[in-house]
């Protein structure tokens, strides 16, 4: 809170006052009803005040009340009967203070808020009420009294709902953020690792029999890993690039910005995959069916991240030289397959790992299929068929 702001909630406190004392010294015989009016109105200038100092806001309309009531006090007939008929109205001004301590504030001051506005009204309303007027002010106020904190109540309930429900909406997001990442690192690690392990374990065997195999095996292995470290630099860049501070330092490390910044790989990119993973020691055919045209990020980055899975489980576990990649350009959907001829579940580890979980997810997201298993004639078979965008749809029927 600034100087500038405390001292205008400070000047309008004691404005009020200044005009709560006019007005009940200015006519010492109106009636009581007519200075509650001008309280009501003076109260307008603690709004302010109310927003930033509620218990303030509040002590100052219980005095200017309290005062409205017992200044225009006379022990004559008519002045006793005019302001003993609504003493109440004069609260009405510390009523609404008290609601949006009961709103914004703890229950600790909502309640000590609560006890000081019923005691000095019950006091109040309970000397300067007379005759039959006693029992009607005490309950007309104490009925304003609990209405104005049934509404604080309602807010407050309102306010911490919302706030639940934010809280609960970052919690999915960081959620749904971290498993996101989490597929993106696993399809970009586990096909390279899978390949470096393999290569390496062919250089190991044939570098002194066969050093040139062995020098091969090597490039294969530094190509890949430049490919993986490339990748990671680019998601590291990614994720930091809130801060750009920490987005500049990223691409500092990486020692290539714009390698950094690469667009993230797509089905254009088949062939690349297709060559890394026969240095790997399993040839992949590729076929593209149907009319070719650009896909949006999302579903481009799905696709080829659920083939390089695939791809790498035929590499890790399927035990054969060779398998086939299909992709089909529909007029309503894309279809992806992976199909090969080895050991089919047996070499998969059902149940372990999360490659064909995150294939899978990746497919849902974007409101898809995916099925993978075991084919009856041998080997394992992935589908994946992910619904295209209603442009792209519209682009390949008029085409």
């Amino acid at each position: 809170m600034t100087r500038r702001t405390t001292f205008a909630d400070w000047a309008c406190g004691v404005l009020y006052v200044f005009l709560v004392l006019v007005l009940l010294t200015g006519a010492p015989r109106a009636s009581g009803v007519l200075y509650a009016v001008g309280c009501l109105l003076a109260v307008s200038l603690l709004t302010g005040v109310v927003r930033r100092r509620p218990a303030a806001a509040l002590t100052l309309t219980l005095l200017g009340a309290t005062a409205a009531v017992v200044i225009p006090h006379r022990p004559t007939p008519i002045t006793l009967t005019l302001q003993g008929q609504a003493p109440f109205l004069s609260f009405l001004a510390a009523d609404l203070a008290l609601g949006y301590i009961v709103a914004t504030r703890t229950r600790r001051a909502a309640l000590a808020a609560v006890a000081l506005a019923f005691t000095v009204q019950l006091l109040v309303i309970g000397a300067f009420s007379h005759g039959d007027f006693l029992v009607l002010n005490g309950a007309i106020g104490l009925l304003s009294l609990i209405a104005s904190c049934m509404v604080g109540l309602l807010f407050r309930e309102r306010r911490e709902h919302a706030v639940a429900l934010r809280a609960q909406e970052v919690a999915e997001a960081v959620t749904a953020e971290r498993l996101r990442i989490a597929r993106e690192l696993h399809d970009m690690i586990a096909h390279s690792i899978g390949i470096v392990a393999i290569q390496a374990g062919v250089a190991g065997r044939v570098i002194d029999t066969q050093p040139g195999e062995a020098r091969e095996a090597l490039r294969a292995i530094e190509a890949t890993s430049r490919q993986t470290l490339s990748g990671l630099r680019r998601t590291l860049v990614a994720l930091r690039r809130a801060d750009p501070d920490t987005t500049a330092a990223a691409a500092g490390l990486a020692g290539a910005g714009e390698e950094s910044l690469a667009p993230a790989p797509g089905l254009a990119d088949l062939e690349r995959l297709a060559a890394a993973t026969a240095d790997a020691g399993v040839r992949v055919e590729v076929r593209v069916g149907g009319a070719q045209r650009p896909l949006p990020a999302e579903l481009d980055l799905a696709a080829y991240r659920i083939v390089q899975e695939a791809l790498t489980n035929v590499v890790r576990h399927a035990g054969t030289g060779a398998c086939r990649v299909a992709v089909d350009y529909g007029d309503e959907e894309l279809t992806v397959e992976v199909v090969d001829d080895g050991r089919g579940a047996t070499g998969a580890s059902p149940g372990h790992g999360f490659g064909i979980i995150g294939m899978r997810e990746r497919a849902g997201l974007l409101h898809g299929r995916l099925s993978a298993g075991p084919r009856p004639e041998g080997g394992f078979r992935v589908v994946a068929r992910l619904p295209l965008p209603e442009s792209v749809a519209a682009g390949a029927e008029a085409r």
